[in-house]
């Protein structure tokens, strides 16, 4: 409930703090005394668009503070606020909404910055407002099925039934991806087949280009490098023949022999001697790889055929594949093995997935046959108990019946909703299309107070819903409004006296010149003081009389039917 707003440079309220009861309370006033600015205030502090010209003619910024009690027994609402790191604090809420000069506004909840969005969340768990227009969403099918639901009390089947609906929903989305992919896969199957069975019977292997090259070279130069090979051994190795040729090894070993005879003289004799030897060595080390190396080297036109045609097919793959070298082939080959492969799996994978969409189905349908029943079981009651309310506001004949139709799954379930209303209890038609603005009052305001008993809103504001009535329907309507007080409290913006005396506390707006400014003021009315605002209700700015006996006897009966109600 509301217990205290504060509202300091809004529009012509200059400043404002004023607390309320629990009950019903009723907030009268004459046209442009600054009702609607209240009501504007409030919505501000709700979540409403803020902007410049809701400022005062103060320069200050405008500032609307309301302190809340909200028992929350579904825990909603402390699990919005913890969510948003702001102190719960026992269910007690101070919500402040600043708007500077510019147009740009703070909002705070128990002193913590929050965002509008969050102001607007919390509104829908803290106060109901009706204008006299709402009456227009007797014609929302979201409304229709969300009043019946609360009625029934199915929220925790509608809670399973969306979790299963967004499971299934995955689902379809997530086989429609696959077989979207699949179905690309499959046009460029053949292709990457045919493109993998190339690469496969290629053997290819990470190096080998370079390796070929180089052996290509050689091969072509074959005669040149074996010519060159036979005389570097020939020179090194060379045996002795008829003019005296002699190895190179031959005279190292013999110049060496004569250093050794020597030594004994010349000690470095020795050492020079040790050098010829390692050259000795080093040198027919040499000339055996010489000769390993040319006996190695093949002039074979057949070997040089065979590595250019594996050349050119290297090089044919290296265009058809635009790639650089045979490792970009090679992982060209696996990509191609993984997509050709890969089809196995994703058949596997659709497999699985339509079994479990088959399953979540199956669910998804239990679901919807359980609130479907749980909704067909209440809307005969609350088609009975809306009936009766809207009877009791004088219309005897009346009829109401909420159908409910098989439809297509939706986040709402898989039934149609359509509220039927007759004044006369004959021919029953869509309630939007059949229904006066009386009427269209009176069955709203016979839909809010079956909510206040079971939506838990912890207030609601009626701005009017008395439009198009007066005389006994009004007060008829003040006594339903009277007893939804008795369940939860109640603002009841009117300018029928008949529903301002069933009030438990009056408040009465007005407007007044300040210092040269217009400014709106309200205030809470003694007993006294609310004989003569309901006087004024029923006989104008003229005080007679009899207008102030009647306020008399409206207030004396409305209170005996109050305690009656108690």
């Amino acid at each position: 409930m509301l217990r205290k707003l504060t509202v300091r440079n809004y529009v012509l309220i200059d400043s404002l703090e004023t607390e309320f009861p629990e009950g019903l309370v009723i907030i009268t006033g004459q046209t442009g005394a600054g009702k609607s600015i209240l009501l504007g205030a409030l919505s501000l502090l709700l979540g409403a668009k803020a902007d410049a010209s809701m400022i005062g003619e103060s320069s200050d910024n405008c500032v609307v503070e309301g302190e809340f009690e909200v028992p929350d027994e579904e825990g909603t609402l402390k699990t919005m606020l913890e969510d948003s790191d702001v102190d719960w604090d026992g269910g007690h809420l101070t919500i402040r909404r600043v708007v500077n000069p510019t147009g740009r506004s703070r909002s705070f909840v128990n002193d913590s910055p929050v965002s509008v969005q969050l102001l607007s969340s919390l509104s829908s768990g803290l106060i109901d407002i009706h204008s006299q227009h709402q009456t227009m969403l007797l014609s929302d099918r979201h409304f229709q099925m969300s009043l019946l639901d609360h009625f029934a009390g199915d929220g925790k089947l509608l809670d399973d039934y969306r979790t299963l609906y967004r499971s299934y929903n995955a689902l379809r989305s997530e086989i429609e991806r696959l077989e979207s992919s699949m179905e690309k896969a499959r046009a460029d199957y053949d292709f990457n087949v045919s493109r993998l069975e190339k690469l496969t019977a290629a053997n290819l292997r990470a190096g080998e280009l370079e390796e070929l090259e180089m052996e290509q070279k050689q091969l072509a130069n074959a005669e040149e490098i074996k010519e060159g090979l036979c005389a570097a051994e020939n020179l090194l190795g060379a045996v002795p023949s008829g003019d005296g040729t002699t190895s190179v090894t031959s005279i190292l070993r013999e110049a060496a022999r004569h250093l050794d005879k020597i030594s004994s003289y010349v000690p470095a004799a020795s050492s020079l001697s040790e050098r010829l030897d390692s050259a000795r060595l080093e040198l027919e080390d040499i000339l055996s790889e010489l000769s390993d190396l040319n006996s190695d080297t093949d002039v074979s036109d057949g070997r040089l055929a065979e590595v250019e045609e594996r050349l050119s097919l290297l090089y044919s793959l290296l265009r058809s594949y635009s790639c650089s070298t045979e490792a970009d082939l090679i992982a060209e080959r696996d990509a191609l093995s993984a997509a050709v492969s890969g089809m196995a799996v994703s058949d596997e994978r659709l497999d699985e997935l339509k079994r479990a969409l088959d399953k979540s189905d199956r669910e998804l349908a239990q679901a919807a046959r359980a609130l479907s029943a749980a909704r067909h079981e209440a809307a005969g009651k609350l088609s009975d108990a809306i009936r009766d309310s809207v009877r009791s506001m004088e219309l005897p004949s009346a009829e109401f019946r909420i159908v409910l139709t098989p439809s297509a799954r939706n986040q709402e379930g898989a039934d149609a909703v359509q509220y039927e209303f007759s004044s006369t209890g004959k021919n029953l038609t869509d309630v939007s299309k059949c229904a006066s603005g009386g009427e269209m009052s009176r069955i709203m305001l016979a839909l809010k107070s079956i909510m206040a008993r079971y939506a838990n809103m912890p207030a609601m504001i009626f701005d009017e819903i008395d439009t198009g009535v007066s005389g006994s329907v009004a007060d008829k309507m003040g006594s339903v409004i009277c007893s939804m007080g008795r369940f939860m409290q109640v603002f009841a913006i009117t300018h029928l006296p008949q529903v301002a005396a069933k009030g438990s506390a009056h408040y009465a707006v007005t407007k007044t010149v300040k210092d040269g400014r217009t400014v709106s003021e309200i205030k809470r009315l003694s007993d006294d003081q609310r004989v003569l605002e309901i006087a004024r209700m029923l006989s104008g700015a003229v005080l007679s009389d009899a207008a102030v006996a009647n306020a008399k006897a409206l207030l004396s009966d409305s209170q005996s039917l109050s305690n009656v109600m108690e």
